[in-house]
């Protein structure tokens, strides 16, 4: 199973409204790098939930529920979706600041590749990042 981290603003979608939601299509990623992370989620795999702008912290947990399918929000086949379902929101998210100064992290894409909309993470940075938040 791999790791992936999403970003959204959360003036535009949070957290918090995924869980009202229950799931949701993760739509409208015009960049090719997270186009290529999107195809590459399988079902079940889990998801880093992080607000970006406002707050800049990962603030939950999520899965993803179905894998990639054509965006809605566009004609262009070139462009996908997936499908996320949140699984929990963090009792203590974990800042953008906290994360770049663990040096374990020095190598997350959040850190040296920050403005990629979906990225994946690896086994190792997820377990930091789970024990930054005491959710291991």
């Amino acid at each position: 199973m791999a790791h992936w981290l999403v970003k959204s603003e959360p003036a535009v979608y949070s957290f918090d409204q995924l869980q009202k939601d229950k799931e949701a299509t993760w739509d409208g990623v015009r960049n090719y790098a997270a186009r290529g992370h999107l195809k590459a989620m399988k079902t079940g795999d889990d998801v880093f939930f992080y607000h970006s702008n406002e707050g800049m912290e990962i603030v939950g947990l999520a899965k993803v529920s179905k894998e990639f399918f054509q965006d809605p929000t566009t004609d262009d086949d070139a462009w996908v979706a997936v499908k996320l379902r949140p699984v929990k929101k963090f009792n203590t998210p974990v800042s953008l600041a906290e994360i770049k100064k663990d040096k374990r992290l020095a190598q997350m894409a959040l850190v040296r590749l920050g403005r990629l909309s979906v990225q994946p993470v690896t086994d190792k940075e997820w377990e930091i990042v789970l024990e930054i938040a005491g959710e291991k």
